[in-house]
């Protein structure tokens, strides 16, 4: 059991990391939107079945608990997945860049807590940190100022905005004063955007017609359901409570590890020098920005190996 939550922590990379694969895969055989919510109402079911297996009353009850999941169901998954998989749809955006830019969210959601939280301050290293973080993205996409409008930037800027979306609605939950477990808040937030997703595939004019039900397609549709959705939240969930959110947080830069792993194997997708660069400068931007939590950590983590030391 010694090495439980970094077996666990991997697993969980792992899952994360390797959807951004199954999502490229998937989308020859899907139209985008509509195979992100699939995805969804498969994930939903299982996570309620679960939900309900662990708690006594899964069911919200109050106006504020309902809120949490309106917010969790609009921003969490509906417009975070219908913009990544619109985007990953472009063939020039990669799964390592796809994790990569994702992975800008924690840089994000400090970014949209410091406007929408005053007491949460961004001292001018933090905002050096943003800046590096937005740099980073930039370098990814590496924008051409003759075409600014090219289909290549703008499936990046819509992966950008998944991100953005991700992060607005984790700041915006923080805002309630509702509480709500956290497999309940999964559960109803999946069905919930599942349905959204739904709507949103008809608006835009995608047909269940367009599906190609093969081999790969169940196999991409199950594991995004099962393992990247189902049981990558429960291994989060157990994570969230043994490491705490800061720590927890860093498997966004370890999934575009294994998103590249997986891209690179089963769709033969290569790992560029601007890839790699961008993935760097985020991730020092992260660093920048949550110097003093991460300080803390290390210390609280020497102190207690120390402790171990002693008996």
């Amino acid at each position: 059991m010694r090495y439980r939550n970094l077996i666990l922590f991997l697993v969980l990379a792992l899952v994360w990391g390797s959807s951004f694969m199954a999502i490229k895969a998937g989308l020859e055989y899907f139209p985008p939107v509509l195979y992100a919510a699939v995805r969804y109402d498969i994930a939903g079911i299982v996570m309620l079945g679960y939900a309900w297996y662990v708690l006594d009353d899964p069911i919200p009850r109050t106006r504020g608990e309902w809120l949490l999941v309106l917010i969790g169901a609009v921003f969490l998954i509906a417009a975070y997945h219908s913009l990544l998989f619109i985007g990953e749809k472009n063939e020039a955006v990669t799964s390592a860049s796809a994790a990569i830019i994702v992975s800008l969210s924690p840089v994000l959601t400090t970014a949209c807590a410091r406007v929408m939280l005053p007491s949460e301050r961004l001292e001018p290293i933090g905002l050096a940190g943003l800046v590096l973080g937005l740099v980073g993205v930039g370098v990814l996409v590496r924008p051409d100022p003759s075409n600014l409008l090219s289909a290549d930037v703008l499936a990046n800027l819509l992966i950008f905005a998944a991100a953005l979306a991700f992060a607005f609605g984790t700041v915006l939950m923080r805002r309630l004063d509702a509480t709500l477990h956290i497999e309940s808040l999964e559960a109803w937030s999946m069905l919930g955007g599942a349905l959204l997703m739904h709507g949103i595939s008809l608006a835009i004019g995608e047909s269940p017609t367009g599906i190609t039900l093969t081999i790969e397609a169940i196999a991409a549709i199950g594991y995004l359901s099962l393992f990247s959705s189902a049981l990558g939240f429960l291994i989060y969930f157990d994570l969230l409570a043994q490491l705490g959110p800061i720590e927890i947080n860093l498997v966004s830069y370890v999934a575009p590890l294994f998103a590249a792993i997986a891209g690179f194997l089963f769709l033969d997708e290569g790992i560029t020098t601007a890839t790699t660069v961008g993935f760097l400068i985020i991730v020092a931007g992260f660093a920048l920005i949550k110097r003093e939590t991460i300080r803390r950590e290390v210390n609280s983590l020497r102190a207690t190996s120390m402790a171990q030391s002693d008996d």
